[in-house]
């Protein structure tokens, strides 16, 4: 039996009052990359950190290829690579003590992958040798990113990998997201506030809204399917969607409808209404009706 990737069954979380997790249920597939999404405060992080066992679940259950988190064998610890929102890194190394730390904690370690990051991403000798409190913050982070890709990890976990990186240092990382990690078959969760970013790399997106995924599907699929249909409230009222996702009524007497209708409702639609509007969305449109 092959278990999934990443597997959450029931998942709450609570900080104080708040609630950020609520009965989560997330499958995620070996081999599968998807980028999560959900608005500043969502909890993002969060999940992730559950998924992880770096924070006890107050309900549920979570499990890594299989194994409770909360017990992981050493090699599936081995197999995870992680670059957290903020560099969590050994300060008052150097970055060739640091790697050289992590490396004798991996048994694949892939040096000539290090070395390879190392010069392209722009850490010269004199960078080596500094301590990493004194690098900047693009620095560490991509110190981060080459520690956590070091390993040929079989799931990596990205939280905001890129969000203190300029668009060339983005742009040099998503080439080696695409090119090496997705190509090896690499289950990848990837979350990030800049949907282009997203758009280059995911094959998935799940939305987290309320505690929960709220959706989750394959981004081309989404964008192929996803229609904002408006009209008049009489036309609409009597309407429903096999994959309806939101559905609101304004003041002007209209309707709004979130859905992702097959080809044949679409067609019903046209043909019995043809007044209505069934416009497409990108993702960025998707992503605030989905979160709203």
């Amino acid at each position: 039996m092959t278990h999934d990737a990443i597997h959450l069954h029931g998942v709450d979380k609570t900080f104080g009052h708040q609630k950020v997790l609520a009965g989560l249920d997330w499958r995620i597939a070996r081999g599968q990359v998807v980028g999560l999404l959900g608005r500043n405060g969502a909890g993002k992080s969060t999940l992730i950190e559950c998924a992880l066992g770096l924070r006890d679940l107050d309900a549920g259950a979570a499990t890594l290829f299989g194994e409770p988190v909360g017990a992981l064998p050493d090699a599936v610890r081995a197999d995870i690579g992680y670059v957290p929102q903020k560099p969590t890194l050994f300060d008052w190394l150097t970055p060739v003590q640091m790697l050289d730390y992590f490396q004798a904690m991996y048994p694949r370690w892939n040096a000539p992958k290090v070395e390879a990051l190392l010069a392209r991403w722009g850490f010269d000798t004199l960078t080596l040798h500094k301590t990493i409190a004194r690098l900047s913050v693009g620095q560490q982070q991509r110190l981060s990113i080459i520690r956590a890709l070091a390993h040929d990890p079989a799931l990596l976990v990205l939280d905001e990998p890129v969000s203190s990186l300029d668009p060339l240092g983005r742009r040099d990382f998503l080439r080696e997201l695409v090119g090496d990690v997705v190509e090896r078959d690499t289950t990848v969760v990837f979350s990030t506030h800049i949907l282009s970013d997203l758009e280059r790399v995911a094959m998935d997106v799940a939305f987290l809204k309320g505690g929960r995924i709220a959706l989750q599907a394959p981004l081309d699929d989404l964008l192929d399917s996803a229609r904002r249909i408006t009209g008049p409230a009489a036309s609409l009222d009597a309407l429903r969607f096999g994959d309806e996702l939101r559905r609101e009524r304004n003041a002007a007497g209209t309707v709004s409808i979130l859905a992702r209708p097959s080809d044949g409702e679409l067609a019903a639609l046209r043909a019995t209404a043809p007044q209505l509007r069934a416009d497409p969305l990108n993702l960025e449109d998707l992503f605030v009706e989905v979160t709203r």
